[in-house]
């Protein structure tokens, strides 16, 4: 609840810094901004150094756009509005700060090493109160008995869901009660968020609040929702059978402990056996997404290196790097993949973990080149998720896979694309490809191939490579220590 404070016109106001924590509901930074100062100003930073990056994407920023103005539409139906900063934060901040006579700043800690070194210096020189975390379970509150972090995610899990029961009985989906307290003075001097209108609109992720906790509702509510069968259908990329909230989840457009709160009672109301080992295995998801937060808090490092300090001899040939991002590995599975990542923004987890195993173990390429090339594109696209889940297939990091577990592109298509429809929805030169051939369309004889309208070598390219033999590659250039 947020105190009832006595109307003071000359207070001053508190800022509420807004960054990956883009609403209304269930914001800790936003209920301690208005628990200190009966006027609160909401402030988004364009900053240079994340706009700018390497790894920026595009798709993401056009995604966070549209989630800024859907927050600035609910604001003003509070008779505030979002101010849009751009530029450094301390140059931004402070002159905020000289323009407003604001003397806090409240935001939701962050934990990438960039956020945690501009936090460190700018709460040296300005009022700075960072507030819970991205996480459920924030980095730190989570410690082996000597204090220090766990790098296995089991014994992780154990504990994790040993702290839960505090957290979703605080929890709360209703807005608070902001009695005109959400305060931006009119005449500050700030920037236009940039035209919807000059975005084409990607209408599978409409961003916002709002729509974030549609899709909530319409994965988890019923006894037939979708959640119930997540643990049978979710490595199927033919099917709408995961939550598709990772975008909402990755932007703080919906809070991580409401979906927590959510999975909790699914289980709860779990009317079969199966039902609730659905809802648990959505659960432990969410705990995998708080263990990545917490090893990049832990090891700032493993954003540059491996966590496994791994010898391996990459091949990184720039040519196949191409043919794999592009999808024209000849390989469908991996190439609808690719395609799907390059026009939605989006890749099925599965899919991820195999397209990731083909770039780093048939063509021993550095798993830094694909991470890069997902933060490039991914609507999604987390620092802590996306590297723990590339040192993981690449065999580096925390929990990683074995370093014998190589994705084979043929056996995984079909068994998780039986029918071929995902392939067949993103590569349209196999739409005519037989169902016994789809998995493997290089093994088609020409009568077939022209009958399909699909010439292995001209209408889709031959495989980039023999699997089989790049397996026995692969497993040559791990380590000795490694293969035992």
């Amino acid at each position: 609840m947020i105190p009832n404070k006595p109307t003071n016109p000359g207070e001053p106001p508190a800022i509420w810094w807004i960054r990956r924590d883009v609403r209304l509901v269930e914001n800790p930074a936003l209920m301690a901004a208005l628990a200190a100062s009966n006027r609160v100003i909401p402030v988004f930073i364009l900053d240079p150094v994340l706009i700018n990056s390497p790894y920026a994407s595009k798709q993401r920023f056009r995604f966070l756009t549209g989630g800024l103005h859907a927050l600035d539409s609910q604001l003003r139906r509070y008779d505030s509005s979002l101010l849009v900063l751009q530029g450094e934060p301390l140059q931004a901040l402070s002159g905020l700060i000289a323009e407003t006579g604001a003397n806090a700043i409240f935001a939701e800690r962050d934990h990438s090493p960039y956020a945690r070194r501009r936090d460190q210096h700018l709460s040296l020189r300005l009022p700075m109160h960072l507030i819970s975390s991205p996480a459920i379970i924030s980095p730190g509150e989570i410690l082996k008995e000597d204090g220090t972090p766990y790098t296995v995610f089991t014994p992780f899990l154990k504990v994790w869901k040993s702290r839960l029961g505090d957290l979703s009985a605080s929890s709360s989906a209703e807005p608070p009660a902001f009695d005109h307290r959400l305060s931006t003075p009119r005449g500050l001097t700030g920037v236009k968020l940039p035209d919807l209108s000059a975005f084409s609109v990607n209408q599978q992720f409409l961003p916002g609040e709002i729509e974030a906790k549609r899709r909530l509702r319409a994965f988890t509510q019923g006894y037939d929702a979708p959640l119930y069968g997540y643990a049978q259908y979710r490595n199927r990329p033919d099917l709408n059978a995961t939550s598709f909230l990772s975008p909402y989840l990755r932007f703080g457009m919906l809070s991580a402990r409401r979906a927590l709160v959510v999975a909790l009672s699914a289980l709860e109301q779990a009317a079969h056996p199966e039902d609730a080992n659905s809802a648990e295995t959505w659960l432990n998801e969410l705990a995998w997404r708080d263990f990545y937060i917490h090893i990049l808090h832990h090891f700032p490092r493993v954003l540059t290196g491996n966590f496994r300090p791994l010898n391996i001899r990459w091949r990184n040939d720039p040519e196949e790097f191409e043919t794999w991002s592009q999808g024209r590995t000849g390989y469908p599975l991996v190439d609808a993949a690719m395609r799907q990542l390059i026009s939605t923004g989006w890749m099925h987890n599965r899919a991820r973990m195999l397209v990731a195993s083909f770039l780093t173990k048939d063509l021993l390429i550095d798993w830094r080149w694909g991470e890069r090339w997902f933060m490039q594109h991914l609507l999604d696209g987390d620092p802590a998720a996306n590297n723990g889940g590339w040192q993981w297939t690449a065999g580096t990091g925390t929990d990683a896979a074995p370093y014998f577990r190589i994705f084979n592109p043929i056996i995984q298509s079909a068994r998780f694309d039986p029918q071929g429809d995902f392939i067949r929805c993103w590569l349209p030169e196999l739409e005519r490809v037989p169902t016994k051939f789809i998995h493997a369309p290089w093994e088609m004889p020409p009568d077939v191939q022209v009958h399909s309208a699909c010439r292995i070598g001209i209408d889709y390219p031959v495989p980039i490579i023999d699997h089989a033999w790049a397996r026995q590659r692969a497993l040559a250039a791990y380590p000795k220590s490694e293969r035992g």
